[in-house]
């Protein structure tokens, strides 16, 4: 590009130059960056949110592969509730089954009922499992930051069991869900929110007719101040794990706060549920906190039964990231069995 005995003071000088506006380029994006939780989220100081995961989304459809079919419906359309429901291919009107009602992960920050990944997962455990599912949408933070997804979930949670009575406006509901056999699920996030769901259903005088049988939380996410297990091993899984509670939460009274730490709430005792089943992966920051939980939960006077299932060599929520793997479908089968029971 440069010839002459004066190109390389030239080449320097332009070399030099890059980097100093390369530099001031990454000095001024980072100044701009409020706070980066990837994957999931990136927020910019002038408001601007990037997500990097869970943006896509696949209409409700009668499914090639399984024949489940789904529908969305409204729940609150002045609040942007929502929820997808899926019914197995040979349901039969009046043959009532189990009743599952599941909440996605994300972070609380992204991803949503009408992702490929949620809805490929729903397919999959309502032809498996022979249920039917309502798959919650809440809306997510920073623009609706907690407990906003928790108040959301309940409201969807109450909605579904309205129907019980029969006077519910969903026919797929009313025609088909045995609500003497309802479960709760969730993964990540919604792992947390299906646990702080069934403590709520605890607490709170049953809907007549609504018996929740159990909960399967997959890789939950829980965390707390004090740390348990190997946690202290990575300080960046660990910043990152906090962060993600922080932010989503910014009014929370912090780490032990009962809703990201169930050791610290004295209402787990009334869980209300008698069957609890935890997976968790054996590469997971997460997993000390399964674990974890399986103690706190027996040694809160919570009279049921708690199993959780450690997947070696496995990362966060491997069964929805690879689905087609023998051990995701090995836990597919636990799940649909779970369900059944």
């Amino acid at each position: 590009m440069f010839s002459g005995k004066n190109s390389t003071p030239l080449l320097l000088f332009t070399y030099t130059l890059h980097l100093l506006l390369t530099t001031s380029f990454a000095a001024n994006a980072a100044n701009d960056i409020l706070y980066d939780i990837y994957p999931f989220i990136r927020v910019y100081r002038n408001g601007t949110i990037q997500r990097f995961i869970g943006q896509g989304f696949l209409p409700a459809s009668t499914d090639p592969r399984t024949g489940v079919q789904s529908k969305d419906v409204s729940i609150a359309k002045d609040l942007n509730v929502s929820a997808r429901i899926y019914l197995p291919k040979n349901a039969l009107p009046g043959h009532k089954i189990p009743l599952l009602i599941y909440y996605h992960g994300g972070g609380f920050f992204t991803e949503s009922a009408f992702s490929p990944t949620y809805h490929y997962h729903m397919n999959s455990l309502v032809a498996k499992a022979n249920i039917v599912a309502v798959s919650v949408n809440y809306r997510l933070a920073p623009e609706h930051p907690l407990p906003i997804a928790y108040q959301d979930s309940w409201l969807a949670l109450k909605w579904v069991f309205h129907h019980a009575s029969g006077k519910g406006g969903e026919p797929w509901l009313t025609n088909y869900a045995d609500f003497g056999r309802v479960y709760l699920g969730g993964d990540s996030a919604g792992g947390n929110i299906a646990h702080n769901m069934a403590v709520r259903v605890g607490l709170e005088e049953s809907d007549p007719g609504v018996k929740v049988n159990g909960m399967f939380l997959n890789c939950p996410y829980f965390w707390g101040k004090r740390l348990v297990g190997n946690e202290s091993a990575d300080a960046h899984v660990r910043n990152f794990l906090e962060a993600i509670w922080l932010h989503a939460y910014p009014n929370s009274p912090g780490l032990d706060d009962p809703l990201v730490n169930p050791g610290k709430d004295p209402g787990l005792k009334t869980l209300g549920c008698k069957r609890v089943l935890v997976y968790v992966a054996g590469n997971d920051g997460l997993r000390f906190r399964g674990w974890y939980y399986m103690q706190v939960l027996k040694e809160s006077g919570w009279d049921g039964i708690v199993k959780v299932v450690e997947v070696k060599g496995e990362d966060h929520v491997f069964n929805l990231i690879n689905p087609t793997t023998p051990k995701a479908i090995a836990m597919l089968q636990v799940l649909a069995s779970f369900l059944n029971q």
